[in-house]
């Protein structure tokens, strides 16, 4: 494909439209914010009820609008990745998650050489990865989990981790330019320095040329209790005649992140453990069993009493 051909399809794939962020987001930002017309099919579906939190939204859609390289930091459960997600599908963008777990090797991101037949003949035949598909196509890609990286794909995506940053493919002697609204984001639960609680069993430290790399770095925490009964009950719509019990769970998830936080604990509840619990009392119509089978049988012997004691402040039964 020629240089001219190559730029003609690159401006076809451009964002068409530009939205604002008090209807969509519902909070005021002076920036216009590229979208597309029209849904592809990889765009992310829209959760209605998602409840986007403002300082990690804009951190995000500067990356969508202004091409920098977002990581989005925080505690398991707080939706991260959904986020990044949501705010895609918003935006009509094409979105692919890419799990950085220990079986994501350097040739799945670049691509391999595979036997085809064609024709009646074997031939050998590139198969690109998902970097370089990625990168040549209007594309979020977001890389979950990225403090779990092993260090030769972790150096793969350091590459591209500049605005401009293209890839070489040494097997092809082929260079790739990113297209101009493809997108890098990446989610941890660390900020690249390592785990020292045990909480996050796999992680490990990054290297800190990569850390300097990306150009915005937001953190995604534990939502204040108003703002989290709101997304309890958007998730679990039968609990909301029963919202002093949702305020109770919360209220014990609460004192479970101050334990964790003070070191009487080394286990947490997550939102996510929240919703999963409101959902287990709608099943098995008892809040306590629920509640065991949700979260207690995960926790260590030695915490449980400590943890009995926060349920009976919180609902006034013993556990």
């Amino acid at each position: 494909m020629t240089k001219a051909a190559l730029k003609d399809t690159m401006e076809s794939d451009a964002p068409d439209k530009t939205l604002h962020t008090d209807k969509l987001f519902g909070f005021k930002w002076n920036h216009q914010i590229p979208a597309f017309s029209t849904k592809t099919e990889h765009v992310p579906e829209i959760d209605p009820d998602y409840h986007f939190e403002p300082d990690a939204t804009r951190a995000i859609l500067a990356g969508f609008a202004h091409n920098r390289r977002v990581l989005v930091q925080g505690y398991h459960g707080t939706g991260k990745s959904t986020h990044i997600e949501q705010v895609a599908a918003r935006l009509n963008w094409p979105c692919i998650r890419v799990n950085l777990d220990s079986h994501i090797s350097r040739t799945d991101l670049v691509g391999r050489d595979v036997i085809m037949l064609k024709e009646g003949k074997q031939i050998t035949q590139f198969q690109e990865g998902i970097l370089p598909w990625s990168l040549s196509r209007p594309m979020a890609l977001v890389f979950d989990e990225y403090d779990a990286g092993r260090p030769d794909v972790m150096f793969v995506i350091q590459r591209v981790m500049e605005a401009q940053g293209k890839l070489t493919l040494l097997d092809q002697n082929r260079v790739i330019t990113p297209h101009p609204y493809f997108r890098l984001f990446a989610t941890s639960n660390t900020i690249g320095l390592g785990d020292s609680t045990g909480l996050y069993h796999g992680t490990q430290p990054i290297n800190q040329g990569q850390m300097d790399r990306w150009n915005i770095v937001a953190t995604l925490n534990y939502l204040p209790p108003e703002d989290e009964l709101k997304v309890v009950l958007s998730k679990v719509r039968e609990m909301s005649k029963n919202k002093d019990t949702i305020r109770s769970m919360i209220a014990m998830a609460q004192l479970t992140r101050e334990g964790f936080m003070n070191g009487d604990l080394t286990t947490v509840m997550s939102p996510r453990t929240v919703i999963n619990w409101a959902e287990n009392a709608q099943i098995f119509g008892d809040v306590a069993l629920a509640f065991r089978l949700t979260f207690l049988n995960k926790c260590d012997e030695n915490e449980r009493t400590i943890i009995a004691e926060y349920y009976q402040r919180c609902f006034n039964v013993q556990l």
